[in-house]
């Protein structure tokens, strides 16, 4: 196992994660179903492992249609959009039309179901595909970015919109930008 590569993944995605739409859909869930903190977390979890297994693979099989000179330029300007991307706020609807019945196994569902969905062309997501491509050890990445998506839902699932009122979404986002910049240009000089 890549420790180097499970650490990066998981401070990458924590960070890039902060006021990210899944995260607000964990506020919202959350929210709703104040009872199903367990359900919700799990449902996280189980979404998130699933997005981002089948993303990281998806990277790694980049790197086989490329050369190296290909994928470096390609992997430098994935890092370097996530960076200019990640300063770009996040919102989603509420969706108060929504009639699930307030069980755990339906609201569980419920999030596997929208958090998959949620994550689909997220920025999390090409992150953990640029990550697939960019180390060699497709666990590690997973492992790493199911890591850090939970490192930034279970607090807000649990804490609520406390969470995200102390938490200077702007200085987060620019930090996570900034680190994803900075991968990309180390990526484009040492390869």
């Amino acid at each position: 196992m890549d420790l180097s590569a499970l650490t990066l993944s998981a401070g990458v995605v924590a960070l890039a994660e902060m006021g990210d739409k899944t995260q607000l859909l964990s506020l919202m869930l959350a929210a709703r179903y104040p009872k199903q903190a367990v359900a919700i977390i799990a449902g996280i979890f189980i979404a998130t492992i699933a997005n981002h297994a089948c993303a990281a693979f998806l990277g790694q099989w980049l790197t086989t249609l490329m050369s190296a000179e290909i994928l470096k330029w390609v992997l430098s300007v994935s890092f370097l959009s996530i960076g200019l991307w990640l300063l770009v706020p996040d919102h989603i609807e509420d969706g108060a039309d929504s009639k699930v019945a307030d069980r755990a196994s339906r609201v569980f569902l419920l999030t596997v179901g929208m958090f998959f969905l949620a994550e689909m062309g997220d920025k999390t997501q090409i992150a953990t595909i640029a990550l697939g491509a960019r180390y060699a050890d497709v666990v590690s990445v997973t492992i790493g970015t199911t890591l850090g998506m939970m490192l930034a839902n279970v607090p807000a699932v649990w804490v609520g919109q406390k969470f995200t009122r102390r938490m200077p979404i702007k200085w987060v986002h620019a930090v996570a930008a900034a680190t994803f910049i900075s991968i990309g240009i180390a990526t484009l000089i040492w390869g």
